[in-house]
């Protein structure tokens, strides 16, 4: 019984030991973005700067920047790869003090309010993310009659077709009286 509680407690102190050492990213990595809004119309392009900051002793390695996207409205589902198909970058070392910035082309894929955010995390493992401020991505909806520029495919088959049939029409109705006559 004895030797069960001395394994127990040296398991759980090398555990606060390894917990203590590894400190999360949180503590020297910053991540900041260069607006808190942006106001877009659906289907326009985008683009968030953010600068990570190393504000530890030490080179920054391993580490991996992220764009997130998010609806800040329920019921609405944001697929993120839809908005950019870049979102996750490798980042070279860090010098102590020192920092790296980011460009994040990004285009709106739903209207409404969209929350964007960056996590910069070790590839190493179990740390906690170091996360930017949101920035709240108001997207207006775009209504236009050419959506797409479909104006002229909508209404130019059907006008078509139409003048088909009436030259055929005619075209019947001058073999009818030609036939007769």
């Amino acid at each position: 019984m004895r030797r069960r509680f001395i394994a127990a407690t040296l398991a759980a102190f090398a555990g606060l030991l390894v917990a203590a050492s590894s400190a999360p990213a949180s503590d020297h990595i910053t991540v900041a973005v260069d607006r808190t809004t942006i106001s877009t119309s659906l289907g326009h392009k985008f683009v968030l700067r953010t600068r990570i900051t190393n504000h530890g002793s030490a080179a920054a390695t391993d580490l991996i920047a992220h764009v997130n996207v998010l609806s800040l409205r329920t019921g609405v589902y944001v697929d993120p790869e839809d908005w950019s198909s870049n979102r996750t970058r490798y980042l070279q070392p860090i010098p102590a003090g020192g920092s790296t910035s980011i460009t994040w082309k990004m285009q709106a894929v739903n209207s409404g309010t969209i929350g964007v955010y960056v996590a910069v995390l070790p590839r190493s493992g179990p740390q906690p993310p170091t996360t930017g401020h949101t920035v709240r991505i108001a997207i207006a909806e775009r209504k236009t009659l050419n959506s797409g520029g479909i104006l002229p495919l909508a209404l130019g088959v059907p006008l078509s077709l139409g003048v088909l049939a009436v030259a055929v029409r005619l075209a019947r109705r001058r073999e009818r009286r030609s036939e007769s006559s």
